[in-house]
């Protein structure tokens, strides 16, 4: 927790201002019930009017001096709470942006959205009382007890009854409630990832008709987090009834012992109501304190789950950027082996192979033989476990990761489009893209017909996840993106899969005029899709099998030939 208030220090003028304003508020309110004293022992037992009005005036003189401080310190404490919120969000979105692939395997989306949202907000309402309560309720218990021992040093002996009591109900309501705090962040954490999974999977649950298991499934994370937190909250609405009851007891028990010491002339009756008013200001006090305490084990396991996202190191190191280099468009995989965390074998395993400018290199096998791994290492999605991956006689490894992907048209597997306008999806690589660029991208990804259709054109907007769109549709506008980029490398991911027979040919052919100025990766599961590839690479459960062009591969590749024999028979049949 101490570690995340770190970054208060940009704010700490406004921090001392506010620890100066809630200092003179509790000030005020300590300096009343002795005023008040006052009045009734000098002004209406002495009936003495003018001591009355003056005393009185002063009363409202300080009350308004207190309003003022109050003022300013809740708008100190929101403003300065508020920031310190923001800025922790920034920074812990900057490091998730920072995160290879395996981090967020190892963390999960859900779990990074909770801590992004929800974490933040427990720690920053923490702060919150911290500015309001934790430390006010020092101030006016150490004042109030001073206070009230000035006023009568005997009966302030009932304060130790009093505070063991408190301290008792306090300690017991604590232990019962902060477990319960703990365990809440974890639900909300499996709640959204429940909400999350259905949402995005709601089209295959409705075609399933799932639709009333999933809701149960929901219902249950939802009543399990809900259960817990009526549960907290319950036994925390016990403290302030049992404050109440613990008070009127205290002040009929002050009135009682008082009555005895007004009798014998060692107290007075003023005395006495300054006295039951600094009571209840320490008790209170110890109300505030205890608010807070109960609230640092939740924001504690937030803010653990934040520094965790902070502290984690990433495993793709961001180095200095290297010296530009000459642009060749060659890409080599030297060796390169890769295993997932966790694995036991390669998903890839000593892969050799270059790639030139102008080439056009496809890749081809199996379900599971590795062909998405292989092409996450030149993004650096992921980093090669041994050998290595060169761009231009340079390893990946020795780029900054803004320089390498600068160079590279990444089309993935999935399609994936972002809320806003087709314009704006399509010159995601550039904001400085002309509309000439991005129309030459949509004609040769084969979008621009359908987009023309379209009643806005290319200021369409598209809904979140694409929904508006269909699956071939989505994938000519990633390739499109791609294409606008004018990258040096561009890789497609099984990105035609979408695309019927005609269209994709189209697609190919327009492709090799567009792409002569570049290095061309493509991964596929129909052969038609890379039998004009300048050489095809044939893999086989992580290993390169074969390579070679689509006809010396029929000599002399039998797995090529079975997936090329296999669909063949699929389409006569």
């Amino acid at each position: 927790m101490i570690k995340l208030f770190k970054n208060l220090k940009p704010y700490w003028t406004s921090v001392s201002g506010l620890v100066l304003l809630i200092f003179i508020k509790s000030i005020s309110e300590l300096y009343l019930p002795t005023l008040m004293g006052n009045i009734i022992d000098k002004g209406v037992v002495g009936n003495d009017t003018g001591y009355i009005l003056s005393t009185g005036v002063l009363m409202i003189l300080v009350t308004l001096v207190g309003a003022v401080a109050a003022l300013f310190a809740n708008y100190l404490s929101a403003k300065t709470g508020t920031a310190f919120g923001r800025d922790l969000r920034n920074n812990v979105f900057k490091k998730v942006e920072s995160f290879s692939l395996h981090e967020f395997d190892q963390k999960g989306t859900a779990s990074l959205i909770t801590r992004t949202t929800n974490d933040i907000t427990q720690v920053q309402n923490f702060l919150l009382a911290v500015f309001k309560m934790f430390v006010k309720a020092p101030i006016m218990a150490v004042g109030g007890i001073i206070m009230a021992v000035s006023k009568d040093a005997k009966l302030s002996l009932v304060l130790i009854g009093v505070i063991f009591v408190l301290a008792v109900v306090i300690g017991v309501v604590a232990k019962i409630s902060v477990p319960l705090f703990k365990s809440m962040q974890k639900k909300i954490d499996n709640l959204n990832r429940v909400m999350r999974e259905r949402l995005i999977g709601v089209r295959v649950i409705r075609a399933f008709n799932r639709v009333s298991q999933e809701k149960e499934k929901f219902r249950n994370a939802n009543f399990d987090l809900t259960s817990t937190s009526i549960k907290a909250n319950r036994i925390m609405a016990l403290l302030m009834p049992l404050m109440i009851l613990l008070m009127n007891i205290t002040t009929i028990v002050i009135v009682w012992l008082a009555s005895y010491r007004i009798d014998m002339g060692a107290m007075q009756v003023g005395d006495l109501m300054a006295f039951i008013q600094y009571v209840m200001q320490i008790m209170f006090a110890l109300v505030m304190f205890t608010m807070v305490f109960i609230m640092v084990p939740r924001a504690s396991v937030s803010a653990i789950r934040i520094n965790e996202v902070l502290d984690l190191d990433p495993d793709i190191k961001n180095y200095d950027s290297v010296e530009e280099f000459t642009q060749n468009g060659m890409l080599e995989f030297k060796n390169a082996s890769f295993k997932y965390h966790g694995a036991e074998e390669n998903a890839i395993e000593d892969i050799s192979f270059k790639a030139s400018l102008g080439q056009v290199t496809a890749i081809i096998g199996g379900t599971g033989s590795g062909k998405t791994t292989l092409v996450n290492m030149i993004p650096r999605f992921y980093d090669v476990t041994d050998g290595d991956v060169l761009l231009n006689g340079v390893s990946v490894k020795n780029m900054t990761q803004e320089q390498l992907r600068k160079k590279i048209g990444f089309v993935p597997q999935k399609a994936v489009t972002f809320s806003g306008t087709i314009k704006e999806n399509v010159s995601f690589g550039s904001y400085d893209m002309s509309e000439e660029t991005i129309g030459k991208a949509l004609e040769v990804a084969q979008a621009s017909e359908f987009v023309a259709k379209l009643d806005d054109g290319m200021e369409t907007e598209i809904t979140q996840g694409g929904t508006n769109l269909s699956g071939g549709q989505k994938q000519r506008l990633a390739i499109a993106r791609a294409l606008a980029k004018k990258p040096e490398i561009y890789i497609f991911d099984d990105s035609f899969s979408a695309l019927d027979f005609k269209t994709d040919a189209k697609l190919r052919s327009a492709l090799k005029n567009e792409t002569q100025l570049g290095t061309v990766i493509i991964v596929a599961q129909r052969f038609t899709s890379v039998m004009n590839a300048d050489q095809i690479i044939v893999l086989d459960e992580g290993k390169i099998a074969d390579i070679g062009t689509h006809k010396e591969l029929l000599k002399k590749s039998l797995i090529y030939r079975e997936i090329v024999f296999s669909q063949m028979a699929e389409e006569v049949s």
